[in-house]
């Protein structure tokens, strides 16, 4: 039994393969776009969600196009999150047959992840995060000096901040998936990035200070999940390096 696929296709056969994964890719974009853009009120309608919680009823538009742009933008956000399964195996289609087979038992585990890591770290944004800065954000109303103070969110900026919010948690969730891969590259190394610990701390802190509000619970939330997956990680490149060992002791047949 052959390790790789025996075709050894020219650079115009590839980029014809490449062409053709990426149609099929914009295909289902273009399909759950179509679909998402007929229910983008009440997708928009559970994005608003925790702002109603954080006690806030009221968004407004200023710009009399802004409503319409906010509905595209929600049904491409939501066709993004839809269609990424076929993004993801049309990728792997696209490389697999130049994969050796132990590379593609390596391989698919972490393809298998990516979207799983993704959608916790956007279903913690949604449900924990947001919420909390939200609660923040909104505690500036108030009087002052004499001035009454009051939030009135447009409903453009209240949809990047969401997408924001979504999309950074949800990126830097697949640090693992990052650091596995580096790892199976050689460019780091295990001990490598225990004795980076102290500065992968950092890089949280600083990471969640980007895409958190300048409250320190929120920071917190997105920097403490971060450092727990950088453990997670470790552990798991110490379960494959042992995996590895395990099979290269072995005796040939």
């Amino acid at each position: 039994m052959k390790d790789i696929d025996d075709t050894r296709a020219p650079l115009m056969d590839h980029l014809v393969e490449l062409r053709r994964r990426l149609i099929w890719s914009f295909v289902a974009l273009g399909a759950a776009f179509a679909l998402c853009l007929n229910y983008a009120e009440p997708i928009f309608a559970f994005l608003v969600q925790p702002l109603l919680r954080a006690g806030q009823g009221k968004l407004i538009y200023t710009d009399i196009f802004e409503a319409f742009f906010v509905n595209l933008k929600v049904a491409f956000f939501a066709a993004l999150m839809l269609a990424f399964p076929v993004f993801s195996t049309q990728l792997w289609r696209f490389v697999a047959p130049g994969l050796y087979a132990n590379e593609k038992k390596a391989f698919l585990p972490f393809l298998l992840l990516t979207p799983l890591l993704f959608g916790a770290g956007a279903a913690l944004a949604y449900y924990v995060a947001m919420p909390i800065a939200l609660h923040f954000l909104l505690g500036f109303e108030g009087n002052v000096g004499g001035v009454e103070q009051e939030a009135l969110p447009a409903i453009g900026n209240y949809l990047s901040f969401v997408t924001r919010f979504m999309f950074g948690f949800g990126v830097a969730f697949l640090l693992p998936i990052l650091l596995m891969l580096l790892e199976r590259a050689g460019i780091v190394t295990r001990d490598q990035l225990k004795r980076g610990r102290r500065y992968a701390i950092v890089g949280a802190f600083a990471i969640a200070a980007v895409l958190t509000p300048p409250d320190v619970l929120s920071q917190f939330l997105l920097a403490v999940p971060l450092m727990l997956l950088y453990e997670f990680a470790l552990l798991a490149i110490w379960f494959t390096e042992r995996r590895r060992a395990g099979g290269e002791s072995k005796p040939a047949v």
